[in-house]
């Protein structure tokens, strides 16, 4: 249980590794930045929709709206894209 919990947790921070590459790309649309970075802002701020003192609610409106906004971030942007800076990532996880 705690190997799959490490891998994940390890999937999870190559993943925001690529994000971020990418987002330094200037072939990146625009508009996925843009998505990218209302994510980010989303969750670091201490407003919400919906208030984390509602019970249920309050974090489903974070479990909803996080992943909507990189999802539709990921959608904006070319495949290929998104596909070399993986390979980067992969590339300098097996170099070190």
């Amino acid at each position: 249980m705690k190997q799959r919990l490490t891998h994940v947790v390890k999937r999870i921070k190559d993943e925001i590794g690529v994000y971020r590459a990418v987002m330094a790309d200037a072939r990146c649309p625009r508009m996925a930045r843009w998505m990218l970075a209302a994510a980010v802002a989303y969750a670091l701020s201490p407003i919400d929709l919906i208030p984390d003192f509602i019970p249920v609610l309050g974090q489903l409106d974070d479990l909803l709206i996080l992943p909507l906004l990189v999802w539709l971030a990921i959608r904006m942007m070319p495949k290929s894209l998104i596909a070399e800076h993986r390979a980067a990532q992969q590339q300098s996880w097996t170099s070190s």
